[in-house]
Formats: structure tokens, C-alpha cells, sequence
């Protein structure tokens, strides 16, 4: 009895908390909450329309490329170009840029496979530019240089006594070395990229027939993408990228943005843009914006691919795509009023620059992700005076998903894990965006991605020799999973596909 006199008044204070909670939620619901949703939903609607016109526009343009087989690249007769050039022997000198941070686990790759490039071994030179702050690192990358160097490659090891300007720094400093003067053309590599042998055969040829070229650019190919389902979902959402997004922009305007490496540049495409600039943390596609508006033109070759790695780590791809999402928010809001006044592109060209290149696919899509489908779609749930509009909560989206994952045939099946990551992402991404519009405190945020390269091969090793899955043998693919609850939830789900 003692004990039911002492619940009674919690009881109570329970139910009277509830019931003033759920009076105070019904007195706001229709005045306040529903008209702000109702307002929400229009403006998400608004965003999810125009990002839906942009997909099925470049959905289009590819049917269009691929039926009538007229992508870029193909119209220039490669093997013509290359059996001239090889007949008159006038090539070109090349100068190979590998730029690189505390790469202890991938110098040897990019260095090697950069040494290994078919050409004349007198008419290209290689620029390794070391910003390590590691000194016993730097003393291997150099002892590797030199090896190289011994086998009759010319490789040049740089050192900075600081990191000005990061990578756009280091990059704008190899160009002004005295060696560099008769150099033509420049590609870049970063520290984890394993170019071909042949690929100056199939990118300088292209340069050399078109002056008015200023940028050809080959696709990645990802060594780790079958690691885990992180590296997977990565995979998905790159093959967009680049099997839609860079080829359509190569073939309706000449124009798409710089991925950073796995490039070659027409070295006075450069020098006319105003050179690298470090004023964001995309200074490829700043360089790639400035060249445009100078009115060179770019091709993407996407046959031509260079294997590389994608992050294994969950922390290391948030700060990857911290970067990749701020950096063009801060872009856009840098350049606008330079690509409005530009005089020398065309009005469509404008157009395409500011609304669809960044507007909608750097800006949209971001917030889209995350403020309709993460926000407002669970809220309208909550209230039932608001009814979303069928094409708007499914049609819509259901479209724009099967538009990136039919890139990745073999992915298909993941789709829905490939959902769930991106709402995720989208959150940081949706930050990344607002904090370069703002230029607010991380604006400038510098992380270098974490590569694993021998090491992710060893544990990889390692992991062969345990149990197999039951479905299929593959390894452990959870390498790093202390670095975040979801990388570890996606390794365990990977396990289980």
C-alpha cells in the first residue's frame, strides 16, 4: 500500500507532462508548424524539380552520344595522330607533376609507374614535389628518386620549407623551375595514381592536333573498390561522375571541372588563366573555371582510365568530401560576378557554368539530399494536415536514384544501402556547402585523404588467410573500422552481401 501511495503521484505528474506536451503540440501544429512545412515542401519541390531536369537533360545528351557514337574523342584519329607524330619525331617534352604529403604508403606506385610512362626518355621529365614534414620520409622518397634517376629517367625530387598553398602551391612552384621553361604540356598525378604506360600516347596526340585545347582528362579506375561496401558506394557515385556528368560536359560544351589529377594541361592554358591559385581548397576547378573563360576548350577520353584509390576509412572520406563540397560552394560564390562579365564564352556557356555546373550539382543536390528527404519528409509524417505530393516524395527521387546507379551496373543490388550513405553524407556535404557560401571558419580546411596503398594489400593478405564468407570468398574487408560507427556498420553489412 506504502508503495502504490508513492507511485500514484508520479503517475500523475507523467500524464499531466504528456497531455501538456501533446496540448501544446496540437496548438501549434496547424497555425505554426504546418504552414512552415507546407512553405518547406515548396521550396524542396522547387530544388528536387531542377535537379530532376538536369539528370534527364544529361541522360539525354549521353542516349544521344552513345546511339549516334559521337563522343569527342573519337572523332580525332588516334592511331593517325600517333604513327605522324612517331614518323616525324617532333614530340613534345612533357613535364609528369606528382604532388605528395606524407605518402609513405603510395610513393613508390606514382613514382614507379610515372618512371615506367612510354616516351622518349629525353623529351619528359618528372617532378616529384614533397611536402612531407616527415624527414625520414622525405629521405626514402628521395632515395627512390634517385633510383629511378640512376636508370636513366630524369626525375626531379622538390622540397618546400612550408606548405603554402598546399598542393596549388607546390604545383605553381614546380612550374617555375628553370627546367620547366621548354616543357609543353604538364600531367599531373597524385601521390596514389598508377598512370598506363601508354598514356601520354593517347592524351599528348589529342593536344598536339587541336590548339585550342588546353585540358584532356582521363577517368579513374579504383583499385580498392571492392574492399568494402563503403568503397563501393564511393564507386557508384564517382562512375556518375564521370560516365555522365564529364562526358556530357565535354560534349555540349567543352567544359567540366578539373579533377586535380590524371590530367594533362597545355602548360600556356595555364600560364593565360593566371596560373594556380590556392584561394579554395578545389584549385582544380578554379584553374579548369579561370581556362575556360579564357576560352580554351577541354576533352574527356573516357576510355583512357588511371587506377588509383579510393578512401578506406570513414574519416578520411568525410574530410575528402568536406573539401569537395565547400571548395565549390566558395568557388561559385568567388566567381560569379567573373563569369557574368565574361566576355569572351558564350551565354550558354554562362548559363551552364552557374546553373548547372555549380548551382544545381554542387549547391542543389546537396541540400536537396538533406533537407528533403533527412527533414522534411520524416516531419510531414508527424503532420497530417500536410500531403506530399506523389511525384515529388517518390516519382521524382526514385528517377534521379536510377539515373546514378545504372552507371554501376554491378551495384545495382546496393542501391539501397547506396541511398541510406548518401542521406548520410549529405548531412556534411549540406555543412561543407553553407560553410563555403559563407566563407565561415573551416572554409579553408586542408586535410590530406589518407591513402593505405601496400599496407591495404598486406591486411588484405592477412585477411585471405581467415574464414571466407559463405556466399563468396573475399576478404576482411574492414580495414579502419575504429574510425567511425558507420564505416563499421558498412563493413558488417558488406559481410553479409
Amino acid at each position: 500500500m506504502r508503495n502504490l501511495v508513492l507511485q500514484e503521484p508520479e503517475v500523475r505528474v507523467t500524464n499531466d507532462a504528456t497531455s501538456s506536451l501533446s496540448y501544446a503540440w496540437q496548438c501549434i501544429r496547424v497555425p505554426v508548424i504546418a504552414p512552415l512545412l507546407w512553405f518547406a515542401i515548396f521550396v524542396c519541390a522547387a530544388m528536387s524539380i531542377m535537379l530532376f531536369i538536369e539528370r534527364v537533360y544529361m541522360a539525354i545528351i549521353i542516349i544521344c552520344v552513345k546511339v549516334m557514337r559521337k563522343k569527342r574523342y573519337t572523332k580525332y584519329k588516334l592511331d593517325a595522330m600517333k604513327e605522324d607524330l612517331e614518323l616525324k619525331k617532333t614530340y613534345p617534352k612533357v613535364l609528369i607533376q606528382i604532388p605528395m604529403y606524407n605518402e609513405k604508403e603510395v610513393y613508390k606506385l606514382s613514382i614507379g609507374a610515372a618512371s615506367s610512362i612510354s616516351w622518349p626518355s629525353d623529351r619528359f621529365i618528372i617532378q616529384v614535389l614533397d611536402d612531407s614534414t616527415n624527414e625520414a620520409l622525405r629521405v626514402m622518397v628521395e632515395l627512390e628518386c634517385r633510383k629511378w634517376t640512376d636508370k636513366g629517367v630524369n626525375v626531379k625530387y622538390e622540397t618546400r620549407n612550408n606548405r603554402n598553398g598546399y598542393k596549388a602551391g607546390a604545383l605553381r612552384e614546380g612550374l617555375q623551375k628553370q627546367y620547366v621553361e621548354d616543357c609543353e604540356f604538364v600531367a599531373i598525378f597524385d601521390a596514389d595514381f598508377q598512370p598506363e604506360k601508354n598514356f601520354l600516347w593517347r592524351t599528348i596526340p589529342y593536344l598536339l592536333e587541336n590548339p585550342g585545347l588546353g585540358l584532356v582528362q582521363a577517368r579513374w579506375k579504383f583499385v580498392n573498390a571492392d574492399e568494402c561496401l563503403m568503397t563501393r558506394l564511393q564507386e557508384m557515385s564517382l562512375d556518375y561522375h564521370f560516365s555522365i556528368e564529364q562526358e556530357v560536359g565535354s560534349s555540349t560544351c567543352s567544359f567540366f571541372g578539373f579533377n586535380g589529377t590524371a590530367g594533362v594541361w597545355r602548360i600556356q592554358a595555364i600560364n593565360d588563366a593566371g596560373g594556380w591559385k590556392d584561394r579554395t581548397t578545389v584549385e582544380d576547378m578554379d584553374l579548369a573555371v579561370r581556362a575556360s573563360l579564357k576560352g580554351w576548350k577541354f576533352l574527356f577520353v573516357g576510355d583512357l582510365s588511371v587506377k588509383n584509390e579510393l578512401p578506406s576509412t570513414f574519416k578520411a572520406y568525410r574530410y575528402q568530401q568536406h573539401r569537395w563540397s565547400c571548395g565549390p560552394a566558395n568557388l561559385f560564390r568567388k566567381m560569379t560576378k567573373e563569369i557574368i562579365l565574361c566576355e569572351r564564352v558564350s551565354t550558354w556557356k554562362k548559363f551552364h557554368v552557374i546553373y548547372a555546373f555549380f548551382f544545381v550539382r554542387k549547391i542543389i543536390a546537396h541540400w536537396v539530399t538533406f533537407f528533403f528527404y533527412c527533414v522534411v519528409i520524416p516531419l510531414s509524417v508527424l503532420v497530417p494536415e500536410v500531403a506530399l505530393p506523389k511525384p515529388i516524395a517518390i516519382y521524382i527521387p526514385a528517377t534521379i536514384t536510377f539515373l546514378n546507379a545504372i552507371c554501376t551496373p554491378r551495384s545495382l543490388h546496393l542501391v539501397v544501402f547506396w541511398i541510406l550513405f548518401e542521406n548520410v553524407m549529405s548531412l556534411h556535404r549540406t555543412k561543407a556547402a553553407i560553410i563555403g557560401l559563407l566563407e565561415a571558419n573551416r572554409v579553408n580546411e586542408w586535410v590530406v585523404t589518407e591513402k593505405l596503398g601496400n599496407l591495404m594489400k598486406q591486411k588484405n593478405a592477412k585477411a585471405s588467410k581467415k574464414s571466407r564468407s559463405q556466399i563468396g570468398e573475399r576478404p576482411d574487408p574492414c580495414i579502419g573500422a575504429d574510425n567511425g560507427d558507420v564505416y563499421a556498420t558498412l563493413c558488417n553489412l558488406q559481410s553479409s552481401i
